[in-house]
């Protein structure tokens, strides 16, 4: 979860094995800036604690953004919105259920 300078609050789905790149997301979000949220507001935005952040059923529908990877894979594990618990669901319907906009966002991490 981030929150840019003109767009506010965003969803960032990226794969487990890689880190964030900030500048490439808010390009694709339409930010000059955007940093993380800090972990004390996310139960407040989402209704999650930390490391059960999910878009399916969030407490608003905020806009998600899918690191384009997603479509390698036939099935994807995402938060099932507690902590430790994983639904296994097809990047197609994962992507049609959240509305996630397609970018290049993630990098390997080193």
């Amino acid at each position: 979860m981030a929150r840019g300078d003109r767009n506010g609050i965003c969803l960032a789905v990226i794969p487990g094995n890689t880190e964030l790149d900030l500048k490439a997301l808010a390009m694709a979000s339409g930010d000059r800036k955007i940093q993380m949220v800090q972990v004390k507001e996310l139960q407040g935005l989402t209704g999650y604690i930390r490391g059960g952040v999910t878009a399916l059923a969030a407490k608003k529908d905020y806009p998600v953004y899918a690191d384009e990877t997603i479509e390698r894979f036939d099935t994807i594990s995402i938060s099932a919105g507690v902590r430790g618990l994983q639904i296994l669901i097809a990047p197609d319907d994962y992507l049609r259920a959240t509305k996630a906009r397609l970018a290049a966002f993630a990098h390997i991490k080193k």
